[in-house]
């Protein structure tokens, strides 16, 4: 027999999903579309704003009235000041860097600075011990999630419960990290006490995420905007492993990270550069290292906001925007730094791969068999136009049209909005 459930459960619960429906954008290639510029843009009307996961090794450049803003942990919307921004379960918080006006979600877990030192030390271990390293920003994200899979990791909630506790499970992590790298140096209760301090600061922001965001889908009506940070391609599961972050980058992460239900997912932006960047080592199948690569890093001022590296550049990927779709199923997209292309004599788009002379209709899991591919172009004529004063769609050089429309034949997805310049007004809304 089935117990009949008890009076208070919201009834709309059991009777139909209901509830707002949530507008989610994210990265479909490798990081650095400019996902950050679209959120600000979206933030205006939105009445909540929230960060699913990943950490401060994001990095988000948005341009406002002329003022630039870098963010890597919050959401690019918290320049919206009637939007809450709100960071979920899935993210890892380093609290030294934490901005006091965001609203938390009490079981994120907690980034602590020898996990920081822990990364930067396992990636000079690699290098002595295979020759490689996977490219990490060093923020401590690695070894976090690490903590995080093992259970040892601590979250905000420890940190403002008991604080003794918390205490003696924080020395207790530090051991284990110290046991492993015997030159780590932690002053363990420095750092605690510096906690203590933080967690004051911030007890105030600290709400239930899971019922912060139920009551938030199911109370009165609101545009909630959520923001993925890094991309598609550095998921750990469906990204190009071992080169990947350490989170889900992925819509799943928009659940996992928030507790919001699938079918509470409304609108999923895919967001594209007009060409191809890639920061840190691992498979790049249309890289130019050339010319051209040295033309689209020095007119994109292709440098990472997190870490400063030279981003390596190559042509626009189209397999790997299929690939991003079939996990994602985006139902719109945003083109980056089209103006970027406006000085090329022609230009060439990657529509397959082949392997051993033939087509192959997925994309490599393998590191070294993606290595392997050759890539298929398609060649177009280059506008030779400036761009950065477009704004509808008709101000666009036919042949600037001819390659959008490509690159919405091939995926099989509309294109939303095309980015020309670095400002807010520097977008164009097709639909």
């Amino acid at each position: 027999m089935f117990r009949a459930l008890p009076s208070t459960f919201p009834s709309r619960a059991r009777s139909e999903p209901g509830g707002s429906r949530v507008t989610v954008v994210l990265g479909a290639q490798w990081g650095d579309e400019g996902k950050g510029k679209l959120v600000d843009l979206l933030a205006t009307e939105a009445d909540i704003v929230c960060r699913c996961q990943g950490g401060n090794n994001a990095g988000h450049t948005v341009v406002v009235d002329g003022k630039e803003y870098d963010f890597h942990l919050f959401p690019s919307g918290i320049i919206n000041p009637k939007a809450i921004s709100f960071i979920g379960n899935g993210v890892v918080i380093h609290l030294p860097g934490l901005f006091e006006e965001a609203e938390k979600n009490e079981k994120k877990g907690l980034l602590f600075d020898f996990h920081q030192a822990v990364d930067g030390l396992q990636e000079v271990q690699r290098q002595a011990q295979e020759g490689k390293n996977i490219g990490t920003t060093k923020k401590g994200i690695g070894p976090t999630y690490s903590s995080k899979a093992a259970r040892t990791g601590l979250r905000i909630c420890d940190l403002l419960s008991d604080f003794d506790e918390f205490s003696s499970r924080f020395k207790n992590l530090a051991h284990q990290y110290k046991s492993m790298f015997p030159t780590l140096e932690i002053d363990t209760e420095g750092q605690l006490k510096k906690l203590k301090g933080y967690a004051e600061k911030i007890r105030p922001m600290v709400r239930d995420g899971v019922y912060f965001m139920y009551e938030a889908l199911h109370g009165s009506p609101k545009k909630i905007l959520i923001e993925g940070a890094n991309a598609a391609l550095l998921d750990i599961d469906f990204g190009t492993y071992p080169f990947v972050t350490s989170s889900n980058c992925t819509v799943g992460g928009v659940c996992t990270g928030l507790g919001v239900p699938p079918q509470n997912i409304g609108e999923v932006y895919g967001v594209v550069k007009a060409y191809t960047t890639r920061v840190g080592i691992g498979a790049f199948p249309t890289e130019q290292i050339n010319e051209i690569g040295d033309i689209l890093q020095s007119r994109g001022h292709e440098w990472g906001v997190t870490t400063g590296r030279k981003r390596r550049c190559g042509w626009l990927d189209l397999v790997i925007l299929r690939y991003a779709h079939m996990i994602n199923g985006f139902t719109a997209l945003a083109l980056t730094k089209l103006d970027i292309l406006d000085v090329l004599d022609e230009i060439k788009i990657s529509v397959a791969y082949k392997l051993a002379g033939k087509r192959i209709p997925y994309f490599p899991a393998n590191q070294e068999i993606l290595q392997k591919v050759e890539v298929e172009y398609e060649t177009m004529p280059g506008w030779k136009t400036d761009t950065t004063g477009a704004r509808k769609w008709e101000d666009l050089p036919p042949k600037a049209q001819n390659y959008i429309r490509c690159v919405e034949n091939h995926v099989g997805v509309p294109v939303k909005w095309v980015g020309v310049g670095k400002s807010r007004e520097s977008v164009i809304q097709l639909f």
